[in-house]
């Protein structure tokens, strides 16, 4: 049974903070949003608030509440979080500079089709994705068991 707490924790994150995106390109576009537009924006990565970061704290903080924060499952999804939460605001973030860079240059000079983008997190969107995260933890610990320790 705790697996699946783990797991929706983990689906709550990615789709919180997917819709936390969708909701701000609402306010940004005025309303206005395509079908399409929605679907690559639920699919996107990079973005405020970060939803890899989200899933990830979501049900690493679950794991612990689950398993205990002395198992080793424990520290090994602390391991993977900070991987990730790290290559998201680094290794990913860098790459998506990059490939803007070399899009406009393509642009520029006309001699190559632009790269698909792929991008990373800044600092604020991995807090915001953070904090997401910890807020879904501790509310699936409180609404299974009516307290939070």
């Amino acid at each position: 049974m705790d697996s699946f707490y783990i797991l929706l924790a983990f689906v709550l994150g990615w789709l919180i903070a997917q819709s936390a995106k969708v909701i701000i390109a609402l306010i940004l576009r005025k309303g206005k949003l395509k079908f399409s537009e929605f679907l690559e924006i639920m699919m996107k990565s990079g973005g405020m608030p970060s939803g890899h970061t989200a899933s990830f704290v979501a049900a690493t903080l679950t794991i612990g509440f689950r398993v205990g924060f002395d198992s080793a499952l424990f520290a090994l999804a602390v391991c993977n979080t900070i991987i990730i939460i790290y290559d998201a605001t680094n290794v990913r973030y860098a790459v998506g500079q990059q490939g803007k860079l070399l899009n406009k240059i393509a642009s520029d000079t006309q001699l190559a089709k632009p790269l698909k983008l792929v991008e990373g997190h800044t600092v604020a969107q991995a807090i915001v994705g953070f904090i997401i995260g910890v807020l879904i933890a501790f509310s699936i610990q409180f609404i299974n068991f009516g307290r939070i320790f």
